[in-house]
């Protein structure tokens, strides 16, 4: 059948999405979103942001894509295998929409990302598999007052949860005994974080990583442009009976996640180049003499120490690198224990590290205290290698 009308072709690639009444394709263009975890689910969040065209697209992930992603995954392909997910998604992303600007990298959320990288953003989506790194995420986008909105999928089942500091309840507020002892962090399991302790594998199918991965987007796209959004609950999709419900996170004002750490003093230091005590030392010039220590958030190992045979060997690495066999006791074949250090003074072992040995990741804030005195620092000389960009870049609004 033929049509009167003459073919039409329009090269606005977002004109169906303009005639949504709210829709603000400026803004998306300005929006810088954050994508942890490249995985089944973390594909389709990823896959969602460009077709939308949200301007800056960040990923990381330290995984490698093996055979068994590409049933889950629609941005990888057989060629990939062996490749970073992180940057493969990039490139595919890259190729999608030209007109996003995508960084890939492979890099773990738990010691590679600093609290400047994720202030940069507007909103911070979580594709993860464990609570460690969720919560290590949740505390950080408090910190710096990001919302973020967690998905998890198993099976045919899924769930989606929205956080918008400082109001809201945190992923942290719906945390249980149990959850806190499956977590090895420095608050409760003071054991070593083992080698095989990522190596479970969490039933998936594509499906669900649709469904799920499209509700984030979803939410993503409402806290870009403003709209209300329900934070502080959680959305639960279950698969085989088709139903859906929420439900509300009771907020626990003592919650340790809910740190705020208001604006920082933009400092021109770089992890990888400078030492603890260069910052030290210029807390001292710069804000009046005293004993300034650099607060750490991440352990950092001082010694091993056996208590059998009272061998004892320096380390000084952050802990959540350290693996389980370097705590073996060379002399006697013991498992040692760790003695941890949360700061470091200008005359403590450990001043003369870099920041990035300290533990302490490119473009991160940083916490110095002398006595009541307290400064957050921003780590700016790392700006440009993070983001690739100049300051004041951020902004939906």
């Amino acid at each position: 059948m033929s049509s009167s009308r003459p073919w039409i072709i329009d090269d606005d690639r977002y004109e169906r999405l303009r005639l949504i009444a709210w829709w603000d394709q400026e803004r998306l263009a300005r929006a810088r979103v954050l994508v942890v975890g490249a995985g089944a689910l973390g594909n389709e969040v990823l896959k969602n942001l460009a077709l939308i065209g949200v301007g800056r697209i960040d990923i990381i992930d330290f995984d490698r894509i093996e055979a068994s992603n590409l049933t889950r995954s629609v941005l990888f392909r057989q060629r990939d295998c062996g490749r970073s997910k992180a940057e493969s998604a990039a490139a595919a992303l890259a190729d999608l929409n030209p007109d996003c600007r995508v960084v890939g990298r492979s890099a773990d959320v738990l010691d590679d990302v600093g609290l400047g990288w994720i202030r940069e953003m507007d909103v911070v989506i979580g594709c993860l598999d464990n609570r460690e790194a969720r919560l290590w995420l949740n505390r950080m986008c408090w910190k710096v007052g990001v919302p973020w909105i967690d998905g998890g999928i198993q099976e045919i089942n899924g769930v989606v949860k929205v956080f918008v500091p400082p109001a809201s309840a945190c992923y942290e507020c719906a945390m249980t005994e149990n959850d806190y002892r499956l977590i090895n962090l420095r608050y409760s399991c003071p054991l070593l974080r083992r080698e095989d302790l990522l190596a479970g594998r969490v039933p998936t199918a594509p499906t669900i990583a649709s469904i799920i991965g499209g509700m984030q987007t979803q939410e993503a796209l409402k806290l870009i442009h403003g709209l209300p959004v329900q934070a502080g609950k959680i959305f639960v999709f279950n698969g085989a009976t088709n139903q859906f419900y929420s439900t509300a996170i009771q907020r626990r004002e003592e919650c340790l996640s809910h740190e705020s750490w208001g604006e920082p003093i933009v400092g021109p230091f770089s992890a990888e180049r400078h030492r603890v005590e260069e910052l030290l030392d210029w807390a001292a010039a710069t804000y009046g003499a005293g004993d300034w220590e650099l607060v750490l958030d991440r352990d950092l190992v001082l010694a091993f120490g056996c208590q059998v045979c009272g061998e004892r060997r320096y380390v000084l690495q952050v802990l959540s690198r350290v693996g389980h066999s370097e705590a073996t006791c060379a002399a006697c074949g013991q498992m040692m224990t760790a003695e941890r250090v949360h700061r470091i003074g200008r005359n403590d072992r450990g001043a003369d590290l870099t920041l990035r040995r300290a533990g302490i990741p490119p473009l991160d804030i940083v916490r110095l205290r002398s006595g009541e005195r307290e400064l957050f620092v921003l780590l700016d000389g790392d700006r440009h290698e993070v983001l690739g960009d100049q300051r004041g870049m951020r902004g939906s609004g």
